[in-house]
C-alpha cells in the first residue's frame, strides 16, 4: 500500500487543512465542550504552568471528546488539568506540543506517522508506533495505543446488507461476487488511490459496477448511501451515521486502510508517572465500538462531551 495517499487523507480528516488553524479561535467561540479550566486562547504559545497538565484537542468533535476523557482521567488521579480545545490543524498542535504549551494531545498513530514521514509503510500498529517514535521530536513520546480506530472503511447500507446477508462480521472479501452489482462512492481521490479502488481490486479482487465521486466521508457520502444512490461507500469507522442509518462496516483483515489507533501524544517533562498510568488505562478500555457510541451521544444526541466523558470514565472504573 502507499502511505502517501494515507497522508493526504488523514491530514484532511483528522486535522483539516493548514488554513483551518487561522479560524481555530473563531471555532472556540462556538464551543464544542463545557470543560472547565479551559484556556481563553488555544493558540497561545506560553509553556504550561509547572504542575499543570494542559490537554489539547484538534478542531473536530471526536478530538474534543477524547481530550475531555484524557483530562478527566488525569483529574481523577489528583493532577491539575487545564484544556486548550479546538486548536486547529496538526501543523499547529504539533508545534505547541514541542514547545511545551500543550502536554497531552489525542492522536491517531498512523495519521501522525503519515504527517511525520509520508513515505513510511504501515505493516502493524506496533511497527507504526515504533516508526512514529523514531521521527518524533525528542521531547515527545507516544503512550499506549487503544484498540479504537477512526479510519477509512468500506461500508454498505442496510438495504444492501440485508439483500446480500452482510453483517458486522463480514469482510471486504465477502464483496467479491457481488461487487459488480454495486455502485461505490467516495472522494474523487478514492477512485485512484491504493487505499481506495486500486487497493480494493489488487488486494481483495473487487471490481465494482461503477464509482460515484462524492466527498471524504462527509454529508454527500452519507446521504448517497442512505438514499441507496450508492450501495457501498468510504465511511470513517467512528462516524455516528453508522449507528443512525444502520450501515454495516466491512472488516479489513488485510489492513488495506492502514492504522489509526487513538493514542495519547505526550510532552515527556509535563506528565508524571501517575498521569502516564491513567492514560494507558484509558487506552486499554477504549475500543472502536465504544468510541462510536460516545461520538453518537455527542454528535447525534447533542450531549455535552464533558458529561459524556465523565459518564464513560465512571462506567469503565477510571474515575
Amino acid at each position: 500500500m502507499t502511505s502517501t495517499a494515507k497522508s493526504s487523507r488523514s491530514r484532511t480528516r483528522h486535522t483539516g487543512a493548514a488554513a483551518v488553524a487561522l479560524t481555530a479561535a473563531a471555532a472556540l467561540l462556538a464551543g464544542c465542550s463545557s470543560s472547565d479550566d479551559t484556556s481563553d486562547n488555544p493558540l497561545a504559545g506560553e509553556k504550561a504552568e509547572a504542575g499543570t497538565v494542559v490537554v489539547g484537542s484538534n478542531n473536530f468533535a471526536e478530538s474534543t471528546l477524547l481530550a475531555d476523557i484524557y483530562g478527566e482521567a488525569l483529574k481523577a488521579k489528583g493532577l491539575k488539568v487545564t484544556y486548550k480545545h479546538n486548536i486547529g490543524s496538526r501543523e499547529t498542535t504539533y508545534g505547541l506540543m514541542k514547545n511545551g504549551s500543550v502536554t497531552v494531545l489525542p492522536e491517531y498513530n498512523g495519521s501522525l506517522l503519515a504527517y511525520l514521514d509520508p513515505e513510511a509503510g504501515q505493516k502493524s500498529a506496533e511497527a507504526v508506533n515504533e516508526a512514529v517514535e523514531a521521527k518524533l521530536d525528542k521531547k515527545l513520546t507516544l503512550l499506549e495505543s487503544s484498540p479504537a480506530e477512526n479510519k477509512d472503511s468500506v461500508s454498505v447500507n442496510a438495504e444492501t446488507a440485508k439483500k446480500h446477508g452482510l453483517t458486522a462480521e463480514s469482510t471486504l472479501a465477502d464483496l467479491k461476487d457481488i461487487a459488480p452489482e454495486l455502485v461505490i462512492g467516495g472522494s474523487p481521490e478514492f477512485q485512484t488511490r491504493q487505499q481506495g479502488l486500486k487497493g480494493l481490486e489488487s488486494v481483495y479482487g473487487l471490481k465494482f459496477k461503477s464509482f460515484k465521486a462524492l466527498d471524504a466521508g462527509g454529508p454527500l457520502t452519507q446521504s448517497a448511501l442512505t438514499k441507496n444512490t450508492v450501495q457501498a461507500a468510504d465511511v470513517f469507522t467512528t462516524d455516528p451515521t453508522i449507528i443512525k442509518e444502520k450501515f454495516v462496516v466491512l472488516k479489513d483483515p488485510e489492513n488495506l486502510f492502514g492504522y489509526a489507533n487513538v493514542t495519547p501524544l505526550v510532552h515527556k517533562e509535563g506528565l508524571p508517572q501517575e498521569g502516564v498510568d491513567a492514560l494507558n488505562a484509558v487506552s486499554a478500555k477504549l475500543d472502536t465500538e465504544t468510541l462510536l457510541d460516545l461520538d453518537a451521544q455527542v454528535q447525534l444526541d447533542k450531549k455535552d462531551p464533558l458529561d459524556v466523558a465523565k459518564e464513560w470514565l465512571e462506567s469503565a472504573g477510571l474515575s
